[in-house]
């Protein structure tokens, strides 16, 4: 085991460290390693897996074990993790065994390994799975609220979902109900409404458990610039935080507004809406993203590329698969391989990765 992360450290003092603000998982072959903002390898393909940066350190893996290193390259916490998480709130969940506890920065145990499953920290408390029930846990791994619950959704908003049985609903950070449970399924609380669902049915509640949009909707999009896509029977449309339709169920599929237009589908063709439901491109696309930077990636027969907010292409279509803009690049695939554009269609990065994620800071 010496032997192995002696070698690691010496690669990783013969690779660039990162120079950039931001950069890119990216796979080469089978291994993974990380890339800057010109293409060129800032940590060499050494990996059989790796994560982003999340609070200066990202996850890798190696002969099977998990790691992390900082932003530089450096090994923080040598492989040695069945599996692990992120970085939340200054401490990481990892597998040791069969059992799941917490580490800091420089890979000390904080929380020593003890649970059966385990979340990440939000809102200062995590929760865990220990004998098979559910409960929260502060940083310093004593209980807050008592293993209890069928399952458990991490906090937001001071609330987190919980389930008794076959119901779910919210307790507080004392473990008190708050919203009792009586729900087939719910979701995390979101600008003051979280989305449940009730004998089948989707509707939105506020922190105090009333509906404010009762259920009734097969299908319900969280809210995206003030609209939420719903489906009733077979017809998307989009509603209000108050349940009103603000554009009447009529598409066959919708997605999120996103720079004040929403992708939707009429018959088999894609096209976009405004906010009052009127056509700005009309239906003729075999699939489409919704807009970031001004830009939408649509497909045409196979092949994807480009449009404005009128329509025009302006990179023609021509990928496998195109993805949206990110500071001023996207993502794309052309003959099975990973590459990068610019706004003009311009490789920044020429197709050459066998699998990537876009970019992140490094920071």
């Amino acid at each position: 085991m010496k032997k192995i992360i002696l070698s690691f450290v010496v690669l990783f003092l013969s690779v660039t460290v990162f120079s950039q603000q931001y950069i890119a998982c990216a796979r080469k072959e089978k291994e993974w390693g990380y890339i800057d903002e010109s293409g060129k390898w800032a940590v060499n393909p050494q990996f059989e897996h790796v994560h982003s940066i999340s609070e200066g350190l990202a996850a890798f893996r190696s002969n099977g074990e998990w790691g992390f290193v900082d932003k530089t390259g450096k090994i923080v916490v040598n492989p040695q993790f069945e599996n692990v998480r992120d970085f939340h709130e200054g401490l990481a969940a990892v597998q040791k065994g069969k059992e799941w506890g917490y580490i800091d920065k420089e890979g000390k145990w904080i929380v020593n390994p003890q649970f059966e499953k385990a979340m990440d920290f939000s809102e200062g408390l995590a929760a865990i799975s220990y004998h098979g029930e559910w409960g929260f846990i502060d940083k310093n791994g004593i209980y807050v609220i008592n293993p209890q619950f069928n399952r458990a959704a991490d906090f937001s908003e001071a609330l987190a979902a919980v389930s008794m049985g076959r119901e779910w609903g919210y307790v507080d950070k004392e473990g008190s109900w708050i919203v009792n449970p009586q729900f087939e399924d719910a979701e995390a609380f979101k600008d003051g409404l979280a989305k449940v669902r009730k004998a089948g049915e989707w509707g939105f509640i506020i922190n105090s458990g009333k509906y404010e949009i009762n259920p009734q909707f097969d299908v319900a999009h969280d809210f995206s610039e003030g609209l939420a896509a719903v489906r009733k029977g077979r017809d998307w449309g989009f509603i209000d935080n108050k349940g009103t339709y603000i554009i009447n169920p009529q598409f066959v599929d919708a997605g999120d507004f996103s720079e004040g237009l929403a992708p939707i589908r009429k018959g088999k063709d894609w096209g976009y809406i405004d906010k009052e439901g009127k056509y700005v491109i009309n239906p003729q696309f075999v699939n489409a993203s919704e807009f970031t930077g001004g830009l939408a990636a649509v497909q045409i027969l196979k092949e994807w590329g480009y449009v404005d907010k009128n329509g025009s292409w302006v990179i023609n279509p021509q990928f496998e698969r195109a993805y949206d803009f990110d500071n001023n690049r996207a993502m794309v695939q052309k003959a099975g391989e990973i590459g990068w554009i610019d706004k003009t269609g311009t490789y920044i990065i020429n197709p050459q990765f066998a699998n990537a994620f876009d970019f992140f800071i490094a920071d």
